[in-house]
Order: structure tokens, then sequence, then C-alpha cells
């Protein structure tokens, strides 16, 4: 932890922070004070050490945010990162093409994880004062010093690509989509950087939203990392999501409300105009309405997506013919009944109860699919979509893939919503690999928005 922070004091100094060694040390003994695996508390320390005026918090801010989130770095970084083998050698690889200057030689160390020698090349866009330090009578300011630097990323960009297009026989197409998704982040990041305006005392100035934009904000936060009071905002969002939802569906069924177009009988009465369709004749035809089916691993951090799932759907329960829903863990059980019941918000309590399932037991999806084809597998039908929510995740128990082969061929839709980020759905136990090519559909769900997408997708 302590080279950990101490890289972090070398960048932030790099960054043009005033750090003493005083500071640091007080930094040091602070932290022994505090639980420095609580994030809130750590940054907290380290903001109170080493940002002393607004002007500084705001700088400190973006340099935390790069350091810890954007590059993610670990005490053990170089282990941390399952990728880590795959970058330095792309990395070595481009470093023997590219210019030997302190520029190319920033962007590539930025690109491995380490921005110090970035910050320092372009250290006059941390300067005090309004940035302008192009000299009298100059409009570009530290853009011009900071030139080199963005035509470098450009260099390393059209690198990168030719890099992976010719690794294509000996790197799998997974590893290179997630080299090529973590080094273009990171080149956003190193833009972002270079381009952003710096209006230090607007950005820490407290802004008035507006309810709308409050409510957009909560939908683009992860369902595991939303507080006790935005999930009691959330079931305001949902409501009025609902709504809007209904009202739509309302309006695309009236406009839908004299049917299709009877050819058959439109020619026919066409005949007696000389072919000319003087009348058109439609048929009458109730939109159709979906059987659903869902399958809610509730284990864990999984249980925020499925909850918020459940609650979508139950509050559009007439737009579809009928909805069946099951939650598992290592087992099955079916909480239909309690939803028909109960409220939903109680309904989501009693099922965290009285569902006849093993909460505590290891995730087991080869034992949720036997017992539902033993138990279940004449609801399934081809006007049925079966949803099945969960991150795949089986603990290295038999995934029993032929299971969901059979529940697909019975089923209209098969669709997999996943509340995991891409990027970690084919690493350690999980089983999407192999799920993935017996669905129709597989997509992420980590927030309200997404989940908005997916609803809209199913019944409009």
């Amino acid at each position: 932890m302590v080279n950990l922070v101490l890289r972090f004091i070398s960048c932030s100094r790099a960054a043009g922070l005033r750090i003493s060694t005083s500071e640091v040390l007080d930094c040091l003994d602070h932290l022994k004070r505090v639980d420095f695996l609580d994030e809130p508390q750590f940054a907290a320390v380290l903001r109170a050490n080493f940002a002393k005026s607004r002007r500084e918090q705001f700088h400190f801010n973006r340099v935390y945010d790069l350091f810890f989130h954007e590059l993610r770095q670990e005490s053990n970084i170089a282990q941390a990162d399952p990728l880590s083998e795959q970058i330095q050698n792309t990395l070595q690889s481009l470093t023997s093409r590219q210019d030997d200057d302190g520029a190319s030689q920033a962007v590539l160390d930025f690109l491995g994880g380490d921005p110090l020698s970035f910050l320092e090349q372009m250290q006059p866009g941390f300067a005090e004062g309004n940035g302008r330090v192009g000299g009298t009578g100059s409009n570009l300011g530290p853009m011009i010093q900071r030139l080199a630097l963005m035509l470098q990323l450009n260099a390393a960009e059209d690198a990168l690509a030719e890099y992976l297009t010719n690794q294509r026989d000996q790197l799998p197409w997974e590893i290179r989509r997630d080299l090529k998704a973590l080094f273009d982040a990171r080149l956003e990041s190193a833009r972002r950087l270079l381009t952003s305006a710096r209006r230090p005392f607007e950005d820490l100035t407290k802004k008035t939203i507006s309810h709308r934009q409050h409510l957009d904000r909560l939908g683009e936060i992860h369902f595991a990392s939303l507080t006790k009071k935005e999930v009691e905002g959330m079931r305001e969002v949902i409501e009025q999501l609902v709504r809007r939802l209904k009202d739509t569906l309302g309006r695309r069924h009236a406009r839908k409300s004299r049917g299709v177009l009877d050819v058959k009988k439109t020619l026919r009465r066409a005949a007696g105009y000389q072919g000319i369709p003087m009348e058109l004749f439609f048929r009458n035809r109730p939109p159709r309405k979906a059987k659903i089916v869902t399958l809610c691993d509730v284990s864990g951090s999984v249980w925020s997506a499925a909850r918020f799932m459940l609650n979508m759907l139950y509050s559009l329960q007439d737009c579809f013919t009928q909805v069946r829903s099951f939650v598992f863990v290592a087992g099955l059980d079916e909480v239909t009944n309690i939803f028909e019941d109960h409220e939903i918000n109680q309904a989501i309590e009693k099922i965290l109860k009285e569902a006849d399932i093993e909460y505590n037991a290891a995730t087991d999806y080869g034992l949720t699919f036997r017992q539902f084809k033993k138990n279940y597998m004449d609801i399934l039908n081809k006007k049925t979509t079966l949803i099945i929510i969960g991150d795949g995740r089986s603990n290295y128990s038999n995934p029993e893939e032929q299971i969901l082969d059979a529940m697909r061929e019975r089923s209209r839709r098969v669709i997999w919503l996943n509340p995991e980020t891409p990027y970690f759905w084919y690493t350690g136990d999980s089983e999407m690999r192999t799920y993935q090519a017996y669905c129709h559909e597989v997509r992420p769900c980590q927030n309200l928005n997404q989940l908005l997408d997916f609803i809209k997708s199913l019944i409009l």
C-alpha cells in the first residue's frame, strides 16, 4: 500500500500538485487510522493531505480518477490484470516501431498503466492560473505544447490496430478484442486529459439539475452500486418508465387498429374499377401477446439486477399473455404466485425469505437446468420467450448446456441478461462462452437504462 501511495504522489507532483515530504508522512500516518480498503475513507485522507485549495481539489480529483479508476492501479498491478502478459508484449512490439523521443515513450507508458511521464509531458495543462502559457498573443495556450503528445497518440492508435490485425493467427479473438477495448479506453483517457477545458471553479460549483436529469443519472448507475436511498428513487423512475412504455404501446396499437392490408379482398373489389384499387380493405388482427418465462439467479450481487428486472416485467404484465417467474441458486423454485398475490416490493422481500432454495449454496446452473427439465419443461412452447438473468458463473460444475439447447428448441426465443461487465464474461468459472451458443440473444444489463432498452425491444 505504501508503494502504491508513493506512486500516486509522484503522479500528483507531475500533474502540478505541491506535496511536501511532511505531508506524505502525515498521510501515511493517517492511513493507519482508517480502513484503507474503504475507498471513500482512503480518498478522503489523500485529498485532505494533498489538496489544499479548491483549485487543487479539482486537479487532485482528476489525477485520482485517472490513477485508481481509469488505469486501475493496484499494489500488484502486474499480476492484477489477466492481460498483463499480452499488454507487455504489445507495448514491447510498439516500442521498436515508435520514435525514440520523450512524447512517444510517455504515450507507451500511459498505455501500460503508468501515467507519470505522460503527466510530466503535459505539465502546462495542470499549471496554476487560467492555463494561458503560450506566451503573449497566443490563443492556443498549452495545446501547442500538447500537439506532440496528440500526434503520438494517433500514431500509437494506428500501430495498435496494425499489430492486432497481424496477430490474428497468434492470439485468440477474445484476447484481441479485450486488448483493443483496454487500449481504446486508455487512449480515450489520454485524449480527454489533453483536450478537456480547465475551469476548476465551475466544475466545483454545485449546479442545479432538473428532476429529469436526476432520473437519467440514476439510470446510468450500476445496479450493484446503488445506495439504499437511490434504490428508493429507482421505484419512482420505474413507475414513470412503465407509464411511458404503456402509452407508447397504446399508441402503437391504436395506429394499427385497422389491421393489415387484405390484398385479396382489395384486388377483387378493384376489378369493378378496371383494376384500380379505389377501396382498401384491412384484416383486423389483435396484437400478439407473448408468454414470458424468467429464470433469475438471486445469488449475491446478481440479485440487485434480477429484482429490478422482475419489477419491470411485473409492472408490464398486461402487455403479455402470461408471465411465470423462477428464482435459483443451486436449485429452482417458482415464485409466480408470490408476485400475483403481493405488491411488487413486498413480493421481493418474501422471495428473499420464503423461496424454497438454499441461498448460501454455491451457484449451480447445471442443477437448475436439470430441475427445470424435470418439472417445468412442458411450459415452454413456440409462443414463449425464455429470459435468463445471471452471470453464468457455475463454480466449475457441469453446465448442462444440452438442456439449455433443448429449452431453446422448445421456445420462441432465449434471451440471456448478464449483469456483469462483458470484459469478465469469459474469465474464471464463467460458462458464458458455452451458454452463448444456445441463446438467440445475450446482452449486458447493468443499469436501468440498459434494462429499459431491453424491455422496449421485448414489447415494442
